[in-house]
């Protein structure tokens, strides 16, 4: 099968959109077509675009800039977003430009207060002040309950919630706070860059929206048929190769946009069918697509823009970050495409065909040049150039590299669709992270991180095992139906800080908690991404999200796997400061044997859990493999020895009982 033929079976784009809009609320948007609210929405995010792209260069005052740039979101989000179910998909209503006239009101109060905001009052709120923050306060909630659903509103809410009865007898002493009043709260939620308009939404505006957007110029370059069909060539024919398509193609595309749900639906449409045409069971299949997809999070260079944010979080280089993330992932995407191997094997699966494929040099020749932008994106950002004028500049080559065929080139057309896709696929993290900025002012403001931390550590009980296992608890549930990069944000802010106690250091610990927080996603009972590949398989929901958790084991046991041995992120822990923002790379020596024993270790882990290597392993058989898989995974001299001596055992064991299972069939063949 050619890959610009849709299988016979495939979703039609018509189902995509439902099956998408069902499980991604950022989907289910008004269609508007060319009808003048259409036309209006489309210059609106046009022009959101533009002015991100100005402010790369011109920047405003940081305040005016990310109010601007939550203002303008708004709008959007009440003009795209219908209320409810049963509200009109053709046209907005009066609540909807009520809300609009709202979002432009309190934008431009602060835009001709701000100076005396400023100066003359110094930043003390006066009853206006306190009346438009609360305003903007339920825009925000209201907005993100419509792009995202009630999740990450009601949890906001519980927050805000906290300061007015902090300093009640009824709170628990470590609870009890000081006395906050109104304007307190939402002077402090709207007139600084400590609430709405905190690091998370700095974040959305100088490097998740341009990141969006240069995704959406990729989209329209043909970037998705690029991996689609260099994934076939590579793959296509091996055992089991559509699933290996998928984890490929998916990663890689997952890298990119970030975004875990709409890229299970758009990769899903054209894999899913492939997997379950040579013989991979539905539930199976959708597994397979949702746990690449999430993985894609994980997968330098771009990972899904979550890098940037967590090196403005953390104060630590990208370079660094990256070059951390490199063999933690590797070894996720090692784990997945071992367990499809072994599935194909198990179950006699085949590859198609090499005649129906198309071949990897062609594709390069036809596609390859689009490969260039992301080139030349890592290059900018190891020379240290500034991400937001690396994402602009990147754009920008996108633009002009897919001119080079007539294939991939941009018309006006494709550019200017490109711009409002790229707007509004911003705004549901946009909503998201000015919610998170409640959520973020309420800890600044009563201090409740710290209780949050010390929380963990008393549950912990002063164990560094049981500490790790309760923030992994926490991060998951914090994350559990948001996007990748807001609930890094929630996880990194709330979570991450119990880890310090412990002398670990910050990258470690903000990387512990980004893959607990991620993988939410594909984690019963809130698994959006599995639930989403099991639309499209037709498979039972529950049973795709517990098949996704099985193909994401390494993914659940890697981040305890460089806590205990930061080596696995490229750290010497021999002369290691827990504050350091710079680290020193290991010994080649060690970080070969790290790479060894852990390749060595998912490879006996996904037998184990497959139960099968070269022929069907029985019950004991895969006790013994995961023991010794394990002992490879966790840093430990002895037990590497031990584990590499049982699990090499066990393969030719089962190695060699598969060619006597082989030999006593060929006579009767």
């Amino acid at each position: 099968m050619r890959p610009n033929e849709t299988p016979t079976d495939s979703a039609t784009t018509a189902e995509q959109q439902a099956l998408l809009e069902k499980l991604d609320r950022q989907s289910a948007t008004r269609h508007l077509g060319h009808s003048p609210l259409g036309l209006l929405v489309m210059l609106l995010a046009i022009s959101y675009s533009v002015f991100h792209l100005y402010i790369t260069y011109f920047p405003l005052p940081e305040l005016l800039q990310r109010a601007t740039h939550v203002a303008i979101g708004l709008v959007l989000i009440f003009l795209l977003y219908p209320s409810n179910n049963k509200a009109s998909r053709a046209r907005a209503s009066w609540d909807d430009w009520l809300m609009v006239l709202a979002s432009i009101v309190t934008l431009g109060y602060l835009v001709m207060e701000y100076q005396n905001i400023m100066t003359t009052r110094g930043g003390i709120p006066n009853t206006l002040d306190i009346a438009m923050g609360m305003v903007t306060v339920l825009l925000v909630l209201e907005a993100a309950r419509r792009t995202m659903g009630l999740a990450l509103p009601i949890l906001a809410l519980i927050f805000l919630a906290y300061p007015f009865v902090s300093h009640l007898d009824i709170m628990p002493d470590r609870l009890l706070t000081r006395n906050f009043d109104l304007g307190d709260i939402f002077g402090h939620m709207y007139l600084k860059t400590e609430g709405l308009y905190s690091s998370a939404i700095g974040a959305s505006v100088n490097f998740i929206f341009l990141f969006i957007l240069f995704g959406a110029f990729l989209a329209k370059s043909g970037m998705g048929q690029l991996f689609n069909d260099l994934a076939l060539a590579l793959a296509g024919h091996k055992q089991g190769g559509p699933a290996k398509v998928a984890v490929i193609s998916s990663g890689f595309m997952g890298s990119i946009n970030g975004t875990a749900v709409a890229n299970v639906v758009g990769t899903g449409a054209f894999t899913i069918p492939l997997m379950k045409k040579i013989g991979y069971h539905r539930n199976f299949a959708g597994a397979v697509e949702a746990s690449a997809s999430v993985g894609g999070q994980i997968l330098p260079p771009i990972m899904g823009a979550s890098a940037f944010i967590m090196a403005e979080t953390t104060g630590v280089s990208y370079g660094t970050i990256v070059l951390a993330a490199i063999l933690p992932a590797f070894l996720y995407y090692l784990g997945v495409i071992t367990q499809v191997h072994l599935r194909a094997g198990k179950d006699n699966l085949k590859g198609i065909p090499k005649a129906d494929l198309p071949r990897a040099w062609d594709v390069l020749k036809e596609r390859g040049h689009l490969l260039l932008p992301i080139f030349a994106l890592v290059y900018f950002l190891y020379q240290s150039v500034p991400v937001s004028f690396a994402a602009f500049y990147t754009i920008l080559l996108t633009i002009g590299v897919s001119s080079l065929r007539a294939s991939t080139r941009m018309s006006i057309k494709d550019i200017l669709d490109a711009l409002a896709d790229g707007a509004r696929q911003s705004l549901s993290v946009m909503a998201a992270c000015a919610v998170v900025g409640i959520i973020i002012g309420v800890v600044g403001l009563t201090s409740f991180g710290t209780v949050m931390t010390s929380s963990i550590m008393s549950i912990g009980a002063g164990s560094l095992f049981l500490t790790l296992f309760f923030t992994m608890i926490a991060s998951m549930i914090l994350g559990m139906g948001l996007p990748s990069i807001p609930a890094y944000i929630i996880t990194a802010t709330m979570a991450a800080p119990a880890l310090a106690n412990f002398d670990i250091p910050i990258l470690v610990a903000h990387m512990f908690v980004f893959y607990f927080g991620l993988f939410a996603n594909i984690t019963p009972p809130v698994a959006l991404a599995a639930f989403a590949g099991a639309g499209i398989a037709g498979g039972d929901p529950m049973k795709t999200g517990f098949q996704s958790l099985k193909l994401a084991l390494a993914g659940f046991i890697i981040p305890f796997m460089f806590v205990y041995n930061p080596a696995m992120l490229m750290i010497d822990a021999t002369d290691l400061d827990v504050n350091a923002r710079v680290f020193s790379i290991p010994d080649i020596t060690v970080i070969l044997t790290i790479v060894v024993t852990s390749i060595l270790g998912i490879i006996a882990l996904s037998a184990s859990v497959e139960g099968y290597f070269k022929t069907r392993m029985p019950a004991l058989m895969r006790l013994a493999m995961a023991a010794g898989a394990l002992m490879l995974i966790f840093p430990e001299g002895r037990t590497d020895l031990i584990g590499m001596a049982l699990v090499i055992a066990l393969m030719l064991f089962n190695y060699v009982q598969a060619k006597r299972e082989t030999h006593s069939l060929t006579p009767s063949q």
